[in-house]
């Protein structure tokens, strides 16, 4: 009877133990805005993405959403959460616009992915935000991509900032279609680039466009602005079956244990309050 009891009262004791874990509260909260309608590969990734966090939110103790309505970059809305990510795309009202540049300036968080940057004169998404891809991202508008998708060697440029803790010098990324852009960013002084392609990697793209394949030159692919609590990253474009239009999926972001550790280390940062 003692021997129960005493079983009894450990079983208790774990179960109160992981109860209370269960109910402790999120040390941040992020809200991820995505469109999610447009390049099938863009759409893979976003999946992709809403699938990874979750999982990377109940093991690193902080509180993942997502939505798709971008009427929710409200100052109300925001006021919840301590990181925004764009996983695919921008906003492009006005309202929207002002509050998230609010937001940021009031010490907000933000992660961007891939296209989420991308501004091209005329487009769907033309450069009419200067705060954001000028001054904001640094970037300026696209200017060219690799094609196919392919991996790339990156070569870690500040090995002292926290997103890059333990990474190794240069790693092999996931498969992606890697942009260049107007901005000149090695000559903005806000501009703090942490991992760029290695040469390692040229020629880096498949074609079948001759200026889709890079040979020679200085590509960042991540970076901060040292005026706002923010980091962008180029990945976020898998490998879709175009070609035979069964949009099936070649490749992923996500499970490249290098590059998910980056992620992972970006969003802590973030999440981390000065």
């Amino acid at each position: 009877m003692k021997l129960y009891t005493s079983a009894l009262l450990v079983w208790l004791f774990f179960l109160t133990i992981s109860a209370s874990a269960q109910q402790r509260s999120p040390t941040f909260n992020v809200i991820a805005f995505y469109t999610a309608k447009n390049d099938a590969a863009h759409i893979s990734f976003v999946h992709e993405a809403n699938r990874w966090f979750p999982k990377m939110a109940a093991q690193y103790g902080f509180r993942y959403d997502s939505t798709a309505d971008w009427t929710n970059l409200n100052a109300q809305f925001l006021a919840r959460y301590q990181v925004v990510i764009f996983l695919d795309t921008r906003p492009d009202e006005p309202a929207q616009r002002a509050a998230f540049e609010t937001y940021m300036k009031q010490g907000g968080a933000w992660m961007g992915f891939h296209f989420a940057a991308f501004a091209l004169t005329p487009s769907t998404y033309p450069q009419n935000w200067d705060w954001y891809h000028n001054e904001f991202l640094g970037s300026g508008s696209y200017r060219s991509n690799t094609w196919r998708p392919t991996s790339a060697v990156l070569r870690v440029e500040n090995s002292k900032h926290p997103a890059l803790r333990k990474l190794p010098k240069t790693f092999t990324a996931s498969p992606n279609e890697w942009y260049r852009w107007t901005g000149e960013l090695r000559t903005n002084p806000d501009i703090d680039i942490l991992l760029a392609i290695d040469s390692t990697s040229f020629p880096l793209g498949t074609g079948p466009k001759p200026h889709e394949i890079w040979h020679s030159g200085y590509y960042p692919v991540v970076w901060t602005n040292k005026k706002y609590r923010m980091i962008y990253l180029n990945m976020g474009h898998n490998d879709i079956d175009y070609e035979h239009k069964t949009n099936k999926e070649l490749s992923f972001t996500f499970g490249n244990p290098i590059q998910d550790k980056l992620i992972i280390n970006s969003l802590l940062w973030l999440g981390k309050r000065k």
